[in-house]
């Protein structure tokens, strides 16, 4: 399978556009955003856990990162409430399992670099930030190997950020709030990407905005 596959071209998927397939373990769907390969693939992805479901152990053979954006998440090594963001190197496995609340997580599959081995749990509710480069901004920094940078931003309602190129390309998952550029408007549980040297120059409006950030890791 490949879907979105092409990196060179920006996407936008929002809540209107979601299709939820059944995975192979009963009482998980998924909502792929990008995809290259069948069952084991570079993937990313919107995973909806029923209440009380399993999916059987699995191992990361390209690592493992998701994000926590309702009910909460758990395996065999400990649980993951809503705003966790979670990273397992490559080579590493678990057996997901969800109780009653239910989950939905972000997760990226096989796009971690073998030599990056840290292996984190973090509570972002619980964390402190830090003021971003703007007034009206907030950041969480998450992970930082190589290129790749990962981070959550707070953004206060009527933010302007500055004109800026994404070298490396860009990925946003709009997590609360409505996210806006000169392109578009972005309503929470939107995921864009967009490619090495793109540009925008993003603000938000009277809801504001959290949003989850990847940049750096899409370069050519």
């Amino acid at each position: 399978m490949r879907l979105n596959a092409d990196f060179s071209q920006k996407v936008v998927v929002r809540p209107a556009d979601y299709h939820w397939v059944d995975s192979p373990m009963p009482g998980v769907e998924r909502m792929m955003l990008d995809r290259i390969g069948d069952e084991v693939a570079r993937a990313t992805s919107l995973v909806r856990y029923a209440p009380n479901s399993v999916f059987s152990k699995h191992v990361h053979g390209g690592g493992e990162e998701f994000f926590v954006l309702d009910g909460e998440f758990g395996d065999e090594h400990q649980l993951y409430p809503a705003g966790t963001y979670a990273r397992n190197p490559a080579g590493s496995k678990h057996s997901p399992r969800v109780g009653e609340p239910g989950a939905v997580i972000l997760v990226k599959l096989h796009q971690i670099d073998a030599e990056d081995r840290r292996q984190c749990a973090i509570n972002t509710r619980e964390a402190n930030w830090s003021p971003g480069l703007v007034p009206g901004l907030k950041v969480l920094n998450l992970h930082q190997f190589a290129r790749e940078q990962v981070a959550l931003v707070q953004w206060a309602p009527g933010t302007q950020f500055n004109t800026h190129t994404h070298w490396g390309g860009e990925e946003v998952f709009v997590i609360d709030g409505v996210f806006h550029d000169e392109h578009g408007t972005y309503p929470a549980g939107t995921w864009i990407r967009s490619p090495h040297l793109s540009s925008h120059t993003p603000f938000t409006r009277d809801e504001g905005a959290l949003i989850y950030v990847k940049v750096g890791h899409l370069a050519e």
